[in-house]
């Protein structure tokens, strides 16, 4: 995988490792909440030590039943980690923005973030499409239905593999249409997808090869996960480590993780072992 930024080619010859940091208050796993400067600059070069490639920022919960954030708040937020994260890791981490708001994305790149992740695939916000056009910006295009206080009622699926690839090709078009040249796709599991829809997109994650885009893997301490095993997202590191090998082994090419460290591991065994194989 290669990406464009900024200008500046970066080059990645093993899968990537990005470490999440919610600038929120509310988001569902409480180790990856940093809420002022101090604490995200902490968390920012944590990630990094731990092994990440590049951070990803996000400034609202899109967890099932969060409040909604207001731009102006969100803005407020993503200001302040932007600025502790490039002060503390520097230039050369990729820091990518998750946000669905096209303003809130042209704000983020003026203000330091590399590349915009869309929960909601253009959905949620109309403009974004040309807002990525414009900026000339990798794209995280994630499948989602509804909203995330909605989405839970909307996994009517004939074939989710099937259905979720057909969506996210018709989006490819229209932002290779408008120029955008940096994709990488996200199924996004646990976004409109009951639990055993969601294994089913793990088990059949290279079918997305077709789709001829990265493929991020965004599986980390989700409901998939703690519901299937009956734990909490706190005790669910070991499940996500062995769920974050299995997307690598199906072709993933960036898993997004709360723990870099482990993912990291995980990425060497298995590079190790198929260089042996």
């Amino acid at each position: 995988m290669s990406l464009n930024l900024h200008g500046r080619l970066v080059e990645f010859d093993k899968p990537a490792v990005m470490g999440i940091l919610n600038a929120t208050p509310d988001s569902f796993h409480a180790g990856s909440r940093a809420l002022d400067t101090e604490s995200i600059a902490r968390k920012a070069q944590q990630l990094v030590a731990d092994g990440a490639d590049m951070i990803d920022i996000g400034a609202y919960s899109s967890r099932p039943g969060a409040s909604e954030v207001p731009p102006e708040e969100e803005r407020r937020r993503l200001g302040i980690a932007l600025r502790a994260v490039r002060d503390a890791v520097g230039g050369n981490i990729p820091v990518s923005v998750d946000t669905f708001r096209a303003d809130i994305a042209r704000f983020a790149i003026d203000n330091g973030a590399d590349i915009i992740n869309d929960i909601s695939g253009g959905t949620l916000d109309p403009d974004m499409f040309q807002a990525i056009a414009d900026l000339n910006v990798p794209y995280i295009l994630m499948h989602m239905r509804g909203t995330p206080a909605t989405m839970q009622s909307m996994t009517d699926y004939t074939d989710v593999v099937a259905d979720v690839i057909a969506d996210l090709s018709h989006k490819l078009y229209s932002l290779r249409e408008l120029g955008v040249a940096d994709i990488i796709i996200d199924p996004g599991f646990g976004f409109a997808k009951t639990l055993e829809q969601n294994y089913r997109i793990l088990a059949r994650l290279d079918d997305f090869n077709i789709l001829g885009c990265p493929i991020l893997a965004g599986i980390s301490r989700k409901s998939m996960l703690t519901r299937l095993l009956g734990i909490d997202a706190a005790d669910a590191l070991t499940a996500t480590a062995i769920a974050g090998a299995l997307a690598i082994e199906r072709g993933a090419a960036i898993i997004r993780v709360h723990d870099p460290k482990e993912a990291a591991q995980s990425i060497a065994i298995i590079q190790t072992l198929n260089a042996n194989a």
